[in-house]
C-alpha cells in the first residue's frame, strides 16, 4: 500500500495451540494501535480462554481447532488446524484483504509427526506464494542479520553455499533493504562460512573458491559488499560500523548474536516473498504456556514492523 492509503490491515497468526501463540496474540488488539487494524487468526475460544477476556468479533477470523488445545501438550492431531491458520492468512495477503501477515511461533516437530514434511515458515510461505527463494532475516538490537541458509543440518550448510545460491540472496537482501527498509544504497557485510573466513584456503576453501568471486561479480553489478570476513569479528563495533546488514552464511552463526542483544524484542522478517511477513524471534515456550508470563514484546515488535513495512513498501 502507499502513503495515505486507508489503515492497514494486519493478520496475526496464533501459531501452536498448546504454546504461548495464542496468549500473545490475544494481547495485540489491546496494546493501541491508532495505525493499523489488528486480526487474529484462530479458534475464537481458545483466545478467549488462554486471554480470560472477550476478543472482539472485528478483531478475529476464526478457524476452528480439530481437537481440544492444551496449554503445553502437544497433539499431532492439531498440525492441519497450524497450516489451516497459515494458509488463511496467505490468502488473505494475496487478495488485499490483509496488508501484511505476522506469524505467532510454530512446533515444526509436530507438524512433521503428523504426517506433513514442514521446515518452517520461511519455507512454507514461499511455496504457498510461489516465491522462488525466501530469505530470513532477523531485525533487533540495532542490528539486521541475514542468512544464506536456514534451516539445514550444519553438515549440509558447505554444500548448499554455492555462487547462484549467494547471488540470489545477496540480490534479494538488496532489494528488499531498498523496497520495503528505504534504504537508497544498502551496505552489506558478509561473513565467512569457515573459520578466519578460510585464512587464505588452509582452513577451507570455499572463501576463494565461492564467495569472493560471487561477491565480486555483484560489486561489478552495484551492489555494496563488504567481505568475506571472519564470523567471529563481524559483529564488533568498528567492524560493523557503516554497514546496513550482515550477511550470514548458516542459522547459528548470524542469530546467537543478534538474540543476545535483543532476544524478546527481536523480529523475523521474511524476504523475497510478494507479501509482508514478519514473526517474533522465540519459539513455543511450551514450559510458558497457560501461565501468563510469557512475554508479548517480540510479537508487538513484530507487528510494529509489519505496519511499518507495509505502509513504505511499493507493490
Amino acid at each position: 500500500m502507499s502513503p495515505g492509503a486507508a489503515t492497514p490491515t494486519i493478520a496475526v497468526t496464533t501459531g501452536e495451540p498448546a504454546g504461548v501463540g495464542p496468549e500473545l496474540a490475544a494481547a495485540l488488539p489491546g496494546a493501541g494501535w491508532p495505525d493499523a487494524r489488528i486480526v487474529l487468526i484462530g479458534d475464537r475460544a481458545l483466545l478467549e480462554q488462554r486471554s480470560g477476556r472477550p476478543i472482539p468479533e472485528a478483531n478475529v477470523l476464526h478457524v476452528p481447532l480439530a481437537v481440544p488445545s492444551v496449554a503445553g501438550r502437544l497433539d499431532a492431531a492439531n498440525a492441519r488446524y497450524v497450516l489451516d491458520v497459515l494458509d488463511a492468512a496467505v490468502e488473505g495477503c494475496t487478495t488485499g484483504r490483509f496488508d501484511a501477515m505476522v506469524t505467532a511461533p510454530v512446533h515444526k516437530g509436530i507438524i512433521n509427526d503428523a504426517g506433513v514434511p514442514f521446515t518452517g515458515h520461511t519455507e512454507y510461505l514461499a511455496e504457498r506464494t510461489g516465491a522462488c527463494l525466501p530469505v530470513m532475516m532477523l531485525v533487533g538490537g540495532g542490528l539486521r542479520v541475514a542468512l544464506a541458509t536456514t534451516h539445514l543440518p550444519l553438515a549440509d550448510v558447505s554444500a548448499a553455499i554455492t555462487g547462484e545460491r549467494l547471488t540470489d540472496v545477496l540480490t534479494i537482501l538488496d532489494a528488499d533493504l531498498k523496497s520495503r527498509f528505504g534504504l537508497a544504497a544498502p551496505r552489506i557485510l558478509v561473513c565467512g562460512l569457515n573459520p578466519h573466513a578460510g585464512e587464505g584456503g588452509h582452513l577451507g576453501r570455499e572463501e576463494l573458491d565461492v564467495i569472493e568471486p560471487t561477491l565480486a561479480r555483484l560489486r561489478a553489478a552495484g551492489l555494496q559488499l563488504t567481505g568475506p570476513v571472519p564470523a567471529d569479528t563481524a559483529f564488533l563495533p568498528e567492524r560493523i560500523a557503516g554497514h546496513d546488514a550482515v550477511l550470514a552464511m548458516y542459522h547459528d552463526q548470524g542469530l546467537p548474536v543478534l538474540k543476545r542483544a535483543a532476544f524478546g524484542a527481536g523480529v523475523n522478517v521474511t524476504l523475497g516473498l510478494p507479501i509482508v511477513r514478519t514473526s517474533v524471534d522465540h519459539g513455543t515456550a511450551l514450559d510458558l504456556a497457560g501461565t501468563g508470563r510469557a512475554d508479548p514484546g517480540s510479537l508487538i515488535a513484530a507487528a510494529r514492523l509489519a505496519v511499518e513495512l507495509c505502509t513504505r513498501h511499493r507493490p
